[in-house]
């Protein structure tokens, strides 16, 4: 067979869908029965299967094979959107006005004077003066980071690896929420630790999970979200916050805890209540910009050279500008009224999907920039999202924050940082429709 036949078959099978031989929620033979019937090669069958992935008429979903979408009845699902694409998978609020606001401070550190400093490389612990000036714009009521146990990196994303880097040794074991930040599991690999996924319930991190993977086999520090989680938005209560620090003292253990979204609420961190046993991650990324990446590292000061020698090894200081535009930004108020400003759009946003989604099951935190949506039956996590593509919209499954080889929650995360208002409420009711449309219309039941 040549290479172009597999297309033949796709378009064979496109056939059957639009005559409706295939309906929507019907499976499609496994691949090896579909070769054999077919008399090509399983790797034939793979790239059929792959290319009708690929226009958008089926989905493929491990353990349960690949499934016909199809178009369910016209007046139930929403014409398919034909431009741009809507991104409802990356978190990174830019507002309209943030140009005209940081401008200034902008303008300032490219000056040549300034120029002279950014240019230079940037310690892992900064200056004096860029400790004491993080040391106050980190502070919250009741605390105060100590400036000596302050550093810096590139950005959040390395401060976490940082983090990691310093607490857990090659082929060492990090507890980690049953769904967390994808970055974690990427970065873990790169350093050969080994994630533990710990049980939660509706109140976050179970104490006992820790306790539980720590005795059948040894934990060198939690890493944890406890403040807007991603991607559930949920935070922890006064009360688990009291237990998840009991027991890490019980077990001598550090919480990395990851507190970028930080900025969006009132809540003080873990690491206000026992800041010997936590080490803070923060970052200028979703505060003010991606271009704007500083990333924070707030440990204790006996950590100090186990941070900086993490920071060194992997190449993860900050970069020089971004670095001095930042700490403009932050000294001039720049950075804080952003910090509002985006306050202020995240609750708006929140309004609209809850308008939007209203009698769907959507777990959010107004103050978040992000909500967790389950799904009614017969969707799976994949199949919607597959849905959702074809329909011009990006949105992010749930395997992507499953740790370990659990099954992953029928759900899906949307983002709501990205599009303009408008587009986010246009993208979160044909999501709606299409949920509805579903349920009522596809049939995955062998």
């Amino acid at each position: 067979m040549s290479g172009s036949d597999y297309v033949k078959l796709a378009d064979a099978l496109a056939d059957d869908i639009a005559a409706g031989r295939l309906k929507p929620g019907d499976r499609l033979l496994p691949q090896r029965t579909f070769a054999y019937r077919n008399d090509i090669a399983v790797s034939t069958a793979s790239r059929v299967y792959s290319e009708l992935v690929r226009r958008g008429l089926a989905a493929g979903e491990v353990g349960r094979g690949t499934y016909i979408l199809g178009n369910a009845p016209k007046s139930q699902i929403p014409p398919e959107i034909t431009d741009a694409r809507i991104d409802l998978e990356f978190n990174f609020p830019i507002l309209p006005v943030q140009s005209e606001l940081m401008a200034p401070a902008l303008a300032a550190a490219a000056r040549p004077e300034a120029l002279a400093g950014a240019l230079r490389l940037v310690a892992p612990n900064g200056t004096p003066a860029a400790r004491d000036i993080a040391a106050q714009f980190l502070a919250c009521a009741g605390w105060r980071p100590k400036a000596e146990g302050l550093f810096f990196t590139g950005n959040g994303r390395q401060a976490i690896a940082s983090a990691v880097g310093a607490m857990v040794p090659v082929g060492g074991r990090l507890g980690v929420e049953a769904l967390t930040y994808p970055v974690v599991k990427a970065s873990a690999r790169r350093l050969g630790v080994t994630l533990v996924p710990l049980a939660m319930d509706e109140a976050g991190l179970r104490p006992d999970a820790i306790e539980k993977a720590h005795r059948e086999g040894a934990l060198s520090a939690i890493y944890l979200q406890p403040l807007l989680h991603n991607p559930l938005g949920v935070s922890i209560s006064p009360e688990r916050r009291h237990d998840l620090i009991k027991m890490a003292e019980k077990l001598d253990l550090m919480l990395i805890e990851d507190g970028v979204y930080r900025f969006l609420c009132d809540d003080p961190p873990l690491t206000a209540l026992a800041p010997e046993r936590c080490i803070l991650i923060d970052s200028l990324s979703k505060r003010i910009a991606p271009g704007m990446a500083t990333g924070f590292i707030c440990a204790p000061v006996g950590l100090r050279e186990r941070v900086m020698t993490s920071i060194r090894s992997g190449g993860w200081s900050a970069a020089g500008f971004a670095f001095e535009a930042g700490q403009r930004m932050i000294v001039d108020g720049t950075a804080d009224k952003i910090a509002t400003l985006k306050h202020e759009d995240a609750a708006e946003r929140q309004q609209i999907a809850a308008e939007c989604l209203a009698g769907l099951e959507v777990h959010a935190d107004r103050r978040a920039y992000h909500l967790w949506l389950k799904l009614p039956d017969p969707w799976r996590s994949e199949t919607f999202v597959a849905a959702a593509a074809r329909h011009g919209i990006g949105v992010t499954p749930s395997s992507a924050f499953t740790v370990g080889h659990g099954h992953a929650p029928n759900a899906v995360r949307l983002a709501l940082a990205s599009p303009s208002v408008e587009r986010l409420r246009e993208a979160l009711l044909t999501l709606a429709r299409l949920l509805r449309a579903g349920a009522e219309s596809f049939d995955t039941t062998e």
